[in-house]
């Protein structure tokens, strides 16, 4: 997730886009770069670091120009670095472009351009796009496509690409206009007098205007200093009256959402989209091939599909995301696994294989505690993978092999969107394992990847009833206890679902498989005490009704998260919340959704700030 902007207008655009950026920083801050227009000149400047590094560099430097456009970073292809900065610029520095999104075809696309000759400068996926543009520009237009300038050319290049996207592209020959388009990637056009803008989010528009059209899927906006047109990707007219936006800065910044944890937690099915897709090939099997997965960014040598054990280690959420993955590895490949917290692996003098896989697991990458299991695992000689969300951090440049998590920055302390993308990422890695040691069949191969690709869908339908969980919560926020329980993969939900309640409510909460609640758990059970239930794994059904009654016997509340249509614990439960229908092996990719509502909602009725909870930290960096 990244931010862009740009404008045209009459005032000088630099501090134009400078302000805007500021807003947009929280879509990433790994560097920045603006491109103007000034005097038939297009100039680029571009930095490694937060906004306020490329603000430094400009001071001093006049540039004078009205059009320009601008970019803040959240790397996902290519190291934090000047080069790799946004915007980018074609061989003849004549047309430049800011992009936001995942062009998933961009090694074919780049192989393709280096064949014509195209000289490649950064290691980022958006390089392609100006190429592409500035080759349609150059050469004759492709069957089916009218010559028409920058805007043909632009419309040519948007038909080779897969992936998402929201582009701001300007061109020396066309100092009247700047053109942007978007697929499943926001943006927004601002429509004001005598100056138009673009932005990702409607913050960096207010100062400006409130009059805006929110581009839909596969659109595109020419905006002029006096008029905006619209396009289809088809290159058809498109009329739409304008929206009137109405939110006060505050909420703007969190797309209109009371808090950044319960964007990030809506923004899930779109990063679980963004980590699934590119690694699917065929994913619709529209072209009659079998879906596989195919890691781009990571070789995985074959020696790792024969590796005798595969060993996890991690903290705090990344730490329950590994608890899932034991289940995943050992449920579909066969393979045991051993799971640690980081902070007590480094301390106990494990064993040490080298012919292990060893995955290591953080959000960002700076986590003390799992760089230093890391780097012990090195000393020991074994091969290190490593899933993280930030790209150059350092875990990503001290492990072997890197699978990045493409949730975009996440704002809010408590995790949300990187503990669901660091779950696809490892049932894609154990699901290719499973094939790679023929524990799964061809059969069996396929339906898990169907099920996976209708995964975001699914999200969006919990979503959608998030209000029965907001109620819920209204009537049980002030409980003294809450215990979660489930077995095999809903005692892993279990377990993140307790510290998403504790991290932000401040409710005493815990966690522990169902099948334990005799041996010690139940002597806490009363009148004061939620019981919530994660009940997906059917075979156990039968079991998990047992321990319900037990807890509602002795006064317990009761909540029991299962499948929709489902009615085995109608009767016996105080309240029961369902989530689509899929493998149960792929559960928690959508059981763990009501338990981050339900643990923001208890916030929020407590007076707590979700997004900011007492004594913790978004990154642990110290031990």
């Amino acid at each position: 997730m990244c931010g862009i902007t740009g404008y045209i207008g009459q005032q000088e655009v630099v501090p134009v886009l400078l302000g805007a950026l500021e807003k947009l920083e929280y879509r990433g801050y790994d560097s920045a770069g603006i491109a103007v227009l000034d005097n038939g000149e297009l100039l680029v400047r571009k930095a490694k670091g937060r906004l306020a590094v490329l603000a430094e560099r400009l001071v001093g430097e006049r540039i004078g120009g009205t059009l320009g456009i601008g970019h803040t970073r959240w790397a996902t292809h290519g190291e934090p670095s000047d080069i790799n900065s946004h915007p980018h610029t074609d061989v003849s520095g004549r047309i430049a472009v800011v992009h936001n999104g995942i062009i998933e075809n961009y090694a074919r696309l780049k192989e393709w351009l280096q064949a014509r000759d195209v000289v490649f400068r950064s290691d980022t996926d958006t390089e392609v796009i100006v190429h592409l543009i500035n080759y349609y520009y150059r050469s004759p237009p492709e069957p089916g496509v009218a010559p028409g300038g920058i805007l043909a050319a632009v419309l040519a290049a948007l038909k080779r690409l897969e992936g998402s996207y929201a582009l701001a592209v300007v061109a020396g020959d066309f100092p009247d206009r700047l053109i942007a388009a978007r697929k499943d990637s926001p943006l927004i056009v601002g429509l004001g007098k005598g100056e138009n803008l673009i932005a990702s989010d409607v913050p960096a528009l207010l100062s400006y205007t409130r009059e805006v059209y929110f581009l839909k899927d596969r659109e595109l906006a020419v905006l002029y200093r006096d008029h905006v047109d619209l396009f289809t990707d088809q290159g058809e007219r498109i009329h739409r009256a304008p929206s009137h936006v109405d939110w006060d800065v505050e909420s703007a910044e969190k797309g209109g959402f009371a808090h950044f944890m319960l964007k990030e937690i809506h923004e899930q099915a779109k990063a679980l989209a963004d980590t699934l897709r590119p690694r699917l090939t065929d994913p619709t099997g529209a072209a009659g091939g079998a879906m596989d997965i195919t890691f781009d960014e990571i070789k995985l040598d074959p020696s790792w599909a024969t590796a005798p054990r595969v060993v996890m280690t991690a903290c705090g959420t990344a730490w329950h995301a590994a608890m899932v993955g034991k289940y995943a590895f050992e449920h579909f490949a066969r393979i045991p696994v051993e799971v640690d917290i980081a902070s007590e692996y480094r301390y106990r003098n494990p064993v040490l294989q080298p012919q292990d896989m060893f995955i290591v697991i953080s959000q960002s990458g700076e986590t003390a505690d799992t760089l230093a299991a890391m780097r012990l695992a090195k000393q020991g000689g074994m091969r290190i993978l490593a899933i993280t969300n930030v790209v150059g951090s350092t875990l990503s440049r001290e492990a072997d092999l890197v699978l990045y998590t493409w949730a975009g920055p996440e704002i809010a302390v408590a995790s949300t969107k990187a503990f669901t993308t660091q779950l696809m990422c490892i049932y894609l890695l154990a699901l290719k394992l499973g094939r790679l040691r023929s524990h799964l069949s061809d059969e069996e191969y396929r339906r898990y990847l169907a099920a996976l690709t209708c995964i975001p869908t699914q999200v969006e339908g919990v979503l959608g009833k998030k209000d029965l969980i907001q109620r819920f919560a209204s009537r049980q926020f002030n409980k003294n206890k809450v215990f979660f329980m489930g077995r095999q993969f809903d005692y892993a939900v279990s377990l993140e679902s307790a510290l998403k309640l504790k991290e932000i409510s401040y409710t005493h909460s815990e966690a522990f498989a169902a099948g334990e609640l005799k041996h010690g758990p139940i002597a806490l059970v009363d009148e004061n005490t939620l019981v919530v239930a994660i009940a997906t794994q059917e075979t156990l059904f039968d079991k998990i009704a047992s321990n319900i009654r037990e807890v509602t016997a002795r006064g317990a509340a009761s909540l029991v998260i299962t499948w929709e249509g489902e009615g085995a614990f109608a009767s016996i439960a105080d309240e029961v919340f369902t989530i689509p229908k899929t493998e149960d092996s792929l559960s928690p990719l959508l059981s763990i959704i009501p338990a981050q509502l339900f643990a923001y909602y208890c916030a929020v009725q407590r007076g707590n700030d979700p997004d900011k909870p007492r004594n913790l930290a978004k990154s642990v960096t110290v031990e």
